[in-house]
């Protein structure tokens, strides 16, 4: 499974991509709010796209298909690994045919159920993004909607990938994983439980301490 990164942070892209723990960012209008400062939107988005070598989510933020379909070109522009985020919608899944046959990646964002997933494949969706989190939130089992995707992708051959989104903490990424997630975009924060373990602490500070005394040991029968 791929993981991307869900931030505008450029910092954040940076270490995560120099240090390889990712295939790409997503991005949206509320990340974007709280990151690009008095920095251009499209600029930021630059950066990313300078930053990562897999695909780049912008989101459109009009709601109708001509909007929509208008401002993705645009977006598209920015770079080459642009993936343009468009909306659950009716409008939304007229724009991201038109897109496809332009040849322009799309993301179709905000799917709560395997049906809705289903309908953005067969519009031509690159990917398509549950959003886990906020099913869990009201009670649902987040991850049947993945299950129940994968299942109907799979029956008829559908190349659209099953990006899980709204990740909110490890086990959600495991689980993903587990029932067939093509991707799970993630937080800078989940990213780094991801690398985490007190075992793995405890074990560390164990061969550490352990090293340090043989070290001893040896100087005190080298020097006797």
């Amino acid at each position: 499974m791929k993981l991307f990164l869900d931030t505008a942070d450029l910092g954040e892209v940076r270490w995560a991509s120099q240090a390889g723990l990712i295939d790409g960012v997503t991005t949206n209008p509320t990340l974007l709010n709280q990151h690009a400062g008095d920095v251009e939107p499209h600029d930021v988005l630059k950066e990313i796209c300078s930053l990562v070598d897999g695909p780049v989510s912008a989101e459109v933020v009009a709601v109708d298909a001509e909007g929509m379909y208008r401002e993705a070109r645009e977006l598209a522009k920015l770079g080459e690994n642009i993936v343009v985020k468009i909306p659950m919608l009716e409008d939304g899944l007229v724009a991201v045919r038109r897109l496809t046959a332009d040849g322009i990646k799309t993301n179709v964002t905000l799917a709560f159920s395997s049906v809705q997933c289903l309908l953005a494949a067969k519009a031509g969706a690159t990917f398509v993004s549950p959003f886990l989190g906020r099913l869990d939130d009201i009670g649902h089992d987040s991850m049947e909607i993945v299950r129940e995707a994968r299942l109907i992708f799979d029956n008829y051959g559908l190349e659209t990938e099953i990006l899980a989104a709204s990740i909110r903490h490890p086990r959600h990424v495991a689980e993903a994983a587990m029932v067939g997630a093509d991707v799970a975009t993630i937080p800078t924060g989940v990213l780094k439980k991801l690398l985490l373990h007190p075992l793995t602490d405890r074990g560390l500070d164990k061969f550490l301490n352990d090293w340090s005394k043989l070290v001893a040991r040896t100087r005190v029968n080298v020097e006797s």
